[in-house]
């Protein structure tokens, strides 16, 4: 079989911290239910790299190794449809290494909006051309070509580590994208108004810690967030009146 025509080989890993929620969503996908896609799961981590990283280091014999949230369900095909569409894109970007289901690329007033997916029953179809060169993207879905470099940092913790991918990729003369990679997710995180205190003060821990890493890469913006300089994530969180968890 050619290799204009072979499909990459994909491996999924996610991390769990509640095992209702994974077999509702995440494990209930059809390609993971038939075991089409072989797949790890990673219990009551610290972050989500140390799931991500040590299935990256345990050789996994896959060309993609595929980050999705326990929230996530992947529908019939998705499998095939992913590894299809990273092909393409790698024909169009040879050096990408790192590809997501929604992220942003350019930042602030020129930041473009890509990806398709079902976000908590919202459907966001950017419109976008996919696939699509990012400098940012979401954490629900990701993939990234096990023989780069890239691993996620630890320091970040369950947040900003994505974006955090692109711009190592980007350091490393390598490229990211978009694909159409339609899944759902289903986030039980409301997408405005208040939240736990202890999720604020989480984002605002890990998001001083990327501004920090990434000061002489600023601006960036994020699916979330807009973050011109130091602080910025924390003054956005602080501005949002928060609940006891």
């Amino acid at each position: 079989m050619s290799e204009a025509i072979r499909l990459p080989d994909l491996m999924l890993v996610t991390g769990v911290s509640r095992i209702d929620v994974l077999s509702a969503r995440l494990a209930a996908s059809p390609c993971l239910q038939r075991g089409g896609l072989p797949w790890v799961a990673h219990f009551n981590c610290d972050s989500a790299a140390m799931a991500f990283n040590a299935t990256l280091d345990s050789r996994p014999r896959a060309e993609w190794l595929v980050w999705a949230h326990q929230d996530v369900f992947l529908p019939e095909g998705w499998d095939r449809r992913f590894a299809a569409a990273l092909r393409d894109a790698r024909f169009r970007f040879p050096n990408l290494a790192v590809a997501g289901a929604y992220g942003i690329s350019g930042a602030g007033r020129s930041a473009v909006r890509a990806g398709h997916v079902l976000d908590r029953g919202q459907l966001l179809k950017e419109p976008a051309t996919l696939p699509c060169p990012v400098n940012s993207l979401d954490e629900l879905l990701l993939a990234v070509r096990v023989d780069s470099p890239l691993r996620m940092d630890p320091a970040l913790g369950f947040d900003f580590y994505a974006t955090d991918l692109v711009l190592q990729a980007q350091e490393a003369g390598l490229a990211s994208a978009v694909v159409d990679a339609y899944c759902e997710h289903w986030s039980d995180t409301p997408s405005s108004g208040p939240m736990p205190r202890e999720l604020f003060e989480r984002v605002k821990a890990n998001g001083h810690a990327f501004e920090l890493k990434w000061a002489h890469r600023l601006p960036v913006s994020t699916p979330c967030f807009e973050i011109t300089r130091p602080g910025d994530v924390a003054a956005f969180v602080d501005s949002i009146a928060w609940v006891a968890p």
